[in-house]
């Protein structure tokens, strides 16, 4: 009876062996297939992506500045700016690389006070557009929002206001694309951009933030 008993439990105990490897393979298993299907879901997602490069020329215009920064009162007038962007696009949602610069943005070019002046941006938008399959050959609006940095320079004459400073800033904007091929289109777009709090120029040139407002035409290459 001994040896029965013996025996009953040592069969008892290879079928727990066995059931236990059996649910650990059940659950990895179902892992397996869960990490298998989001990877798939993402690189379906990223291939699904429409994928843009956009260099640009256009203007800025409607600047404002702190107070004693525009020594020529130039930032309000318009300001030619050239740049590039990456945007990566789905059906609504996408993102937005965008850098630009604008030449002589405190120069009004008569009062020769500022003898170089230049303010560029660098900023990560999210981009929400109209649906792809309702607009793939019109007009493609979309709107655009996010933060990044604005770097402002400025040299004067008598080296009284020179500023060469990096500062958070962020932008807000709408535009539309349309393509004539495949591959090619145009895009147009106004942003604003704007400066968050900079302690360096708040003590220098008193309480305010650079402001301007940005309209550009692009070509478009899709990929």
């Amino acid at each position: 009876m001994i040896r029965h008993a013996a025996t009953r439990r040592r069969q008892a105990g290879l079928k727990d062996r066995r059931h236990g490897r059996s649910n650990r393979a059940a659950v990895s298993g179902r892992v397996s297939a869960a990490v298998a299907a989001g990877m798939l879901l993402v690189s379906g997602r990223a291939a699904a992506a429409e994928r843009q490069i956009r260099p640009y020329v256009g203007a800025t215009f409607a600047g404002v500045t702190p107070p004693f920064l525009d020594v020529e009162v130039a930032a309000g007038k318009p300001h030619p700016t050239i740049g590039i962007g990456a945007v990566f696009l789905g059906e609504l949602l996408g993102a937005d690389i965008d850098v630009a610069d604008v030449p002589g943005f405190l120069e009004a070019g008569d009062k020769h006070l500022v003898l170089h002046s230049r303010v560029t941006t660098i900023c990560g938008n999210v981009v929400l557009a109209a649906p792809r399959r309702l607009t793939e050959y019109w007009l493609r609006p979309y709107l655009v929002a996010g933060g990044g940095i604005m770097r402002i320079r400025e040299t004067t004459s008598f080296s009284v206001f020179d500023v060469s400073t990096v500062t958070p800033a962020f932008d807000v904007g709408v535009g539309a694309v349309a393509f004539v091929t495949n591959r090619a289109g145009v895009s147009w777009d106004v942003r604003r951009f704007q400066t968050l709090r900079d302690d360096d120029l708040r003590m220098r040139f008193g309480d305010g933030h650079l402001s301007f407002w940005r309209a550009t035409m692009a070509v478009v290459i899709r990929y």
